[in-house]
């Protein structure tokens, strides 16, 4: 085990259940000992008769628990002892939460100061429950819970502790069935009603999210879903952040069939989410702390699509995780009608890098899948933008009927578009003269030459913050536009690009709100999708990725480059997919003077 997680000081306080949970592969529920519900003891009895594990531990009084000994450095426990009462008055005091649909849950910090009490008990401690039994005293039944200190040692030493009087009033037989002894191993019984009144948090790991609530034996399927948040892309941060929370990962629910209840006479179907956050333990010596996670739940028809933002801006969530809290897993059980739904996991804070696993259980058939976009663009124009200089034998256009006059060369073709004579407007007139200035008498630039012109008219656009283009970024643009292999473009080819520019450059003042001259990496999804593409998680996370700067913004330069390259990618690929069935086969020559040259 601290192999798996790197170290055994990897291994040092935190949460029972991430053991549990590691040994078995089960899910765990937790339960708030004031608010548990009437039948607790009976869930109780039903966990140990199915073999599930169970730990229940005492909060101390700043509402930590879980943690180690202390150490012997007193040093370092006085200094954790202050900074837990700086959160504690931080938590209280300066966050104003007023407003906000979401709060998290006082945090829970790992290593904290482990109190023994004057009865035995240690607060901010972990115990483990061995048993749940019934005896008969002084002709009354009374309820007693079995615990175990991990320690080894430091025993409650209350009513029914090893020692007490009140193990003088059982016999022999009953003492021999309850397994009761008198030594000093950290295992002691306690009654019921003190293990209520002390303890005030149960969890339960079961092997199965079993109803545990009936006597019944039930099996539930399940679905698991491992996904990740990608900071500047899919790291949306809780639906306090409406701008973010709807690029989260998005897992649709179909709840097919209702419960086998026939005492229960509403149409519904019973599920478990459980939603874990990976690796954060093998990483605490790089830095990495517990995330606050939850997740929210809304019903969806008939879409297969990434929800947009102004779903979640109109439509309220069916159902949530209790709060936001930084554990490794959270569950939660629901009640809803069979429909369709959607499940949003996620930090409470955004641009939270991470990744996760999504685990729906249900008692009756359900499906559950991620919700991804097709990946498509908009039906290329009849313009031929992969060369045939990865074979000369072969035409590729991006037009059905482009290629069939053999007659004609794409050089050829070249010569006569640019000496087409058509109507000119004062703005291409203008394009024209700074052309023909930079390109000479053969009327044909490269990428340099591009990227002066390109500046130029740039310079002219007061609107448009922008420090120009890059010299990679142009010769992406005549990789695009070049049809015959030859490194320049004619000056149609250059009007048809910049035509190109202008439109994309729409969109990117659309979402320059601010005039800063660059846009989120979040706005980036809506702005590819306003420009005719649709790409999935994986595809965006790579767009952020590339061309994102470290404050997840992407600027004018960057925003056409990743434009030009989408553009010049898809009409590469149709031009390859003859048949339409969504797969091409390239040769290595074809596959490398195609990456190459783009």
């Amino acid at each position: 085990f601290s192999r798996l997680h790197g170290s055994y000081e990897a291994l040092k306080g935190g949460n029972t259940t991430e053991a549990m949970e590691d040994f078995t592969g089960g899910v765990t529920e937790f339960y708030e000992i004031k608010d548990a519900p009437k039948d607790i003891y009976k869930i109780m009895k039903h966990a140990i008769d199915r073999g599930s594990l169970m730990a229940s531990s005492i909060d101390d009084d700043l509402g930590f628990s879980y943690g180690s000994a202390p150490r012997s450095n007193i040093g370092e426990l006085i200094a954790r002892m202050v900074k837990n009462q700086e959160n504690a008055q931080m938590t209280h005091s300066t966050v104003d939460y007023q407003g906000m649909e979401e709060r998290p849950a006082w945090t829970i910090v790992p290593l904290q100061y482990e109190t023994r009490m004057s009865c035995g008990l240690v607060k901010g401690h972990a115990y483990s429950v061995t048993a749940v039994e019934e005896t008969v005293f002084k002709g009354e039944k009374i309820r007693l819970v079995r615990l175990r200190n991990p320690w080894g040692q430091v025993e409650w030493n209350g009513a029914w502790s090893d020692k007490s009087e009140e193990w003088d009033s059982v016999n022999e037989a009953e003492k021999i069935r309850l397994q009761h002894k008198v030594a000093e191993d950290g295992e002691f019984w306690i009654s019921f009603q003190d293990f209520m009144r002390h303890f005030t948090k149960l969890e339960i790991c079961n092997l199965t999210p079993d109803t545990l609530e009936v006597d019944k034996f039930q099996t539930w399927t399940v679905s698991v879903n491992e996904g990740r948040w990608v900071r500047g892309c899919s790291a949306g941060g809780c639906r306090n952040y409406p701008d973010t929370f709807w690029t989260n990962p998005q897992y649709r629910l179909k709840l097919l069939e209702e419960d086998d209840d026939p005492e229960d006479e509403e149409v519904i179907c019973s599920f478990l989410v459980a939603l874990m956050q990976k690796n954060r333990r093998k990483e605490r010596k790089l830095g990495a702390n517990l995330y606050t996670i939850g997740f929210a739940i809304y019903e969806m028809h008939g879409t297969k699509h990434h929800l947009q933002k102004d779903f979640f801006l109109y439509n309220a969530s069916k159902a949530r995780s209790k709060t936001y809290i930084n554990m490794r897993e959270i569950s939660e059980r629901f009640r809803l009608p069979p429909s369709e739904y959607v499940i949003i996991p996620s930090t409470y804070d955004p641009h939270q890098e991470g990744e996760f696993i999504l685990r729906v259980f249900s008692e009756k058939r359900s499906l559950s899948e991620e919700v991804e976009n097709m990946i498509e663009a908009e039906r290329p124009l009849p313009i031929i933008f992969v060369s045939d200089r990865a074979n000369s034998n072969k035409e590729l256009t991006a037009d059905e009927n482009a290629g069939k006059d053999g007659e004609n060369t794409q050089a050829d073709k070249k010569k006569r578009s640019s000496t087409k004579a058509h109507e000119e407007t004062e703005e291409q007139k203008q394009f024209r003269n700074i052309f023909r200035q930079i390109a000479g008498d053969d009327m044909e630039i490269n990428a340099e030459e591009l990227r002066n012109v390109l500046n130029n008219v740039v310079k002219k656009h007061k609107d448009l913050r922008s420090e120009g283009f890059e010299l990679e970024s142009c010769r992406s643009m005549i990789a695009l536009m070049d049809t015959d292999g030859s490194g320049k473009i004619n000056f149609d080819e250059f009007q048809h690009l910049w035509d190109k520019i202008k439109s994309w450059q729409k969109i990117f003042k659309c979402y320059d709100t601010d005039h800063s001259g660059t846009i989120n990496s979040y706005e980036m999804r809506n702005a590819v999708n306003d420009a005719g593409f649709r790409l999935n998680n994986q595809l965006y996370d790579i767009i952020t990725m590339r061309y994102a700067d470290k404050n997840m913004n992407i600027d004018f330069d960057s925003f056409i480059c990743c434009f030009v390259r989408l553009d010049a990618m898809f009409r590469a690929f149709h031009a390859f997919d003859k048949d339409g069935d969504g797969i091409i086969k390239l040769n290595v020559l074809e596959w490398l003077q195609l990456t190459l040259y783009a």
